[in-house]
C-alpha cells in the first residue's frame, strides 16, 4: 500500500514520534485515569438521599473519601500535565545538570502516585462496599468508575516509575570520570619514556653489585672500628 509523502512526513514528524514514546504514552494514560476519577466524583458524587434532599457523598456518605478522590485527581492531572510540557523540551536538558535533577524528581513522584493511588484505591473500595444499596437514586456508576481507574492508576504509575528509574539508572553520571580520565592523559603525555641506564639495569650473580649499590651514600656503609696504639714503657 502506498503511502502518500504528506502522511508518510506526518508519521515521522517530530511530534508523532513524541506521542509514540512509552513515557509520553504513559503520562497521557494517567493523566486521562486521573480525569475521569476526578471529574465523575465532582459531577455525580454528591447526591441526596431517598428520605432527605441534604447531598452526601455516594461512597458510604463519607465525605472524605470523595474529597480525597476528587484532590488526589486533580493534582495528579496537573503533575501530568506540567511533565508533558517539560517532556516535550527535553532536547534542551540534555547535557545539563537540571536534565538529572528532573529525572530524579519523575522518580519520587512517580512512587509517591504509587502509592498514593494504592492507598485511595484500598480506601474507595472499602468504602463503596458497606454503601448502602439503593440507598442513593444516582452516582453508584460514577462511584464505580472512581474506583475502577483508582486502580488503573495504580498500574500506570507503577510503569511510569520503572520508566524514570531506567532513564536515571542509564544517564547517571560518574563523580569526577572525566577529570580523572584527563588527568591520566597529562601524566601519559608527560611522562618520559622509561630507557635503560646504568643505574637501572643490573648485573646477575651472587657476588656481583649493580651500580646503583655502589652509589649509595658514605654514610651508609660500614663504620670503622678504631685502632689501639701502644704506649711505650718510660
Amino acid at each position: 500500500m502506498h503511502v502518500p509523502e504528506s502522511l508518510q512526513d506526518l508519521a515521522d514528524s517530530e511530534a508523532v514520534r513524541f506521542l509514540k514514546r512509552p513515557k509520553t504514552m504513559g503520562r497521557i494514560f494517567s493523566g486521562v485515569f486521573s480525569l475521569v476519577v476526578f471529574s465523575s466524583l465532582l459531577t455525580d458524587g454528591y447526591q441526596n438521599k431517598t428520605d432527605s434532599p441534604q447531598l452526601h457523598c455516594v461512597l458510604n456518605s463519607n465525605a472524605t473519601a470523595c474529597s480525597f478522590a476528587v484532590g488526589a485527581g486533580l493534582l495528579a492531572f496537573l503533575s501530568c500535565l506540567a511533565f508533558l510540557v517539560i517532556d516535550a523540551h527535553e532536547s534542551r536538558l540534555a547535557g545539563s545538570r537540571f536534565k538529572t535533577a528532573f529525572q530524579l524528581l519523575d522518580f519520587i513522584l512517580a512512587v509517591i502516585w504509587v502509592c498514593v493511588w494504592f492507598v485511595g484505591f484500598c480506601f474507595l473500595a472499602n468504602q463503596w462496599q458497606h454503601a448502602q444499596p439503593r440507598e442513593f437514586l444516582l452516582g453508584s456508576s460514577s462511584a464505580k468508575a472512581a474506583v475502577t481507574f483508582t486502580f488503573f492508576s495504580v498500574l500506570v504509575w507503577i510503569f511510569q516509575a520503572y520508566l524514570a528509574f531506567q532513564e536515571l539508572r542509564e544517564d547517571a553520571p560518574v563523580p569526577y570520570k572525566r577529570s580523572l580520565d584527563e588527568g591520566a592523559v597529562v601524566l601519559t603525555t608527560l611522562s618520559p619514556p622509561l630507557a635503560a641506564s646504568p643505574t637501572s639495569s643490573s648485573t646477575t650473580g651472587p657476588n656481583n653489585l649493580n651500580y646503583a649499590s655502589s652509589a649509595l651514600s658514605p654514610y651508609l656503609s660500614t663504620p670503622k672500628v678504631p685502632r689501639l696504639a701502644m704506649m711505650p714503657d718510660n
